[in-house]
C-alpha cells in the first residue's frame, strides 16, 4: 500500500532544494540575467557550509566543549551564503562588465562549481581519515533538524505540517515574500523593467548594472541556501562528492515551469520532489525496469510543460524580453 503520510514529508523535504534555487534563479532571471551556473552556486553554498561548519565541530573537539545551537546554525549559513555570493559577483563580473555570453558562462560556473565542492570536500575527507569517502557533521546537522516543539503532540498533523528543519519554513517565507518584491514593490517593478527592456529602463534613470548584480547576487544566496538545506538537513549533514545530484537542473526546470512566480514554486517544487522520491514508495518488486520509467517521471513532467508554455504562447507566460542578452549602454 502507497504510504501517503510517510510520502508527503519526504517529498516536501525533498522539494525544500529546489524551491530555493528556483527561487534565486527566478530573482536572477527578472533582471535579465540566464544564470545556468545555479547548480555549481548550490554546490559551493553547501561546500562552504560544511567547511565552515567542519572547523567549528573540530574546535568544539579540540577544546572538549558541546555545541552552542546559534553557532552551530549561523557558521554554516554565514559561510554559505558568502561562498555563493563570490559566485554571484563571479557571474555578475563576467555577463555585467565583460559582457561573456550568458550561457557559456553560466556553464562554465557549473562545472567550476562541482569541481571547486568535489576537491574541498575530498580534502576534508582526506583530513578525517575515514574509511569511506564522506565525512559526517551530525552535531551540526542536529542544529539545523529541529523541529517545532509540538510536532510530536499533534499526530498526523504534526508529522504532515510540523515536522520539519527551520530552513524549509524559511523556504518557503522566502519565496512569498520574493513573489511580494516581483509584484506589489516599486523597486520589483524597476527590476522587472530591467529584464524587460534594459535600454527603456536605463532612460527612465534606472541604473541597469546595479539591479542587474544585486538581483544576481541575492539569486545566488538564496540558491546556495538550497545546497546547505540538502547537506544539514536532508542528508543529516553527510557530505559526499557527486551526492547532490541533478537537482540544481530540476530548479532551472522549475522557474519554466511556474512561468517565474515563485509563490507557485512552493507547490511545483513539492511535485517535483515527490516524483523525484517516487519510486522509493511504489512497490516494483524486482522489476527494475518499472523502477527507472518512474524515476523518469520529473524529466518527463518537464520536456511536457516546455511543450505545452510553447504552445500556448502567452504573452504572461514568457520569459522576460532581455532574458539572456547582455546590455551595452552605447548600444541603444
Amino acid at each position: 500500500m502507497f504510504n501517503f503520510v510517510a510520502f508527503i514529508p519526504s517529498a516536501v523535504k525533498q522539494s525544500i532544494p529546489l524551491l530555493l534555487g528556483s527561487t534565486g534563479e527566478t530573482l536572477t532571471e527578472k533582471s535579465g540575467n540566464l544564470n545556468l551556473g545555479i547548480p555549481g552556486i548550490m554546490y559551493v553554498g553547501a561546500i562552504s557550509g560544511v567547511i565552515g561548519s567542519f572547523f567549528y565541530e573540530n574546535h568544539l573537539t579540540a577544546v572538549n566543549a558541546s555545541i552552542n545551537p546559534f553557532l552551530g546554525i549561523a557558521i554554516p549559513i554565514l559561510c554559505s551564503l558568502l561562498g555563493s555570493l563570490l559566485m554571484g559577483l563571479l557571474y555578475c563580473f563576467l555577463t555585467v562588465n565583460l559582457r561573456a555570453n550568458q550561457n557559456v558562462t553560466g556553464l562554465a560556473m557549473t562545472t567550476f562549481g562541482v569541481g571547486f565542492g568535489n576537491f574541498f570536500g575530498g580534502s576534508l575527507i582526506k583530513l578525517t581519515g575515514s574509511d569511506v569517502p564522506s565525512i559526517s557533521l551530525r552535531a551540526t546537522s542536529g542544529c539545523f533538524q529541529k523541529t517545532l516543539p509540538f510536532a510530536d503532540k499533534t499526530g498526523v498533523i504534526g508529522k504532515l505540517l510540523f515536522s520539519y528543519g527551520f530552513l524549509a519554513y524559511t523556504a518557503i517565507i522566502i519565496a512569498i515574500l520574493a513573489a511580494l518584491f516581483l509584484r506589489k514593490t516599486r523597486l520589483g517593478l524597476q527590476l522587472r523593467a530591467v529584464g524587460e527592456n534594459p535600454g527603456t529602463a536605463d532612460a527612465a534613470g534606472i541604473n541597469v548594472s546595479k539591479y542587474k548584480y544585486i538581483a544576481t547576487c541575492v539569486g545566488s544566496m538564496i540558491a546556495g541556501l538550497g545546497g546547505l538545506y540538502y547537506v544539514m538537513d536532508y542528508a543529516s549533514g553527510v557530505w559526499s562528492n557527486n551526492a547532490f545530484g541533478d537537482r540544481g537542473w530540476l530548479a532551472i526546470a522549475l522557474v519554466i515551469f511556474t512561468v517565474w512566480r515563485p509563490d507557485l514554486s512552493i507547490f511545483a517544487s513539492i511535485l517535483f520532489g515527490g516524483l523525484y522520491i517516487l519510486y522509493l514508495y511504489i512497490p516494483t518488486g524486482t522489476n527494475m525496469a518499472i523502477k527507472e520509467i518512474y524515476k523518469m517521471f520529473p524529466y518527463l513532467v518537464t520536456i511536457a510543460v516546455l511543450i505545452i508554455m510553447s504552445m500556448l504562447n502567452k504573452k504572461e507566460n514568457q520569459p522576460p524580453a532581455a532574458l539572456g542578452l547582455p546590455y551595452f549602454r552605447e548600444d541603444r
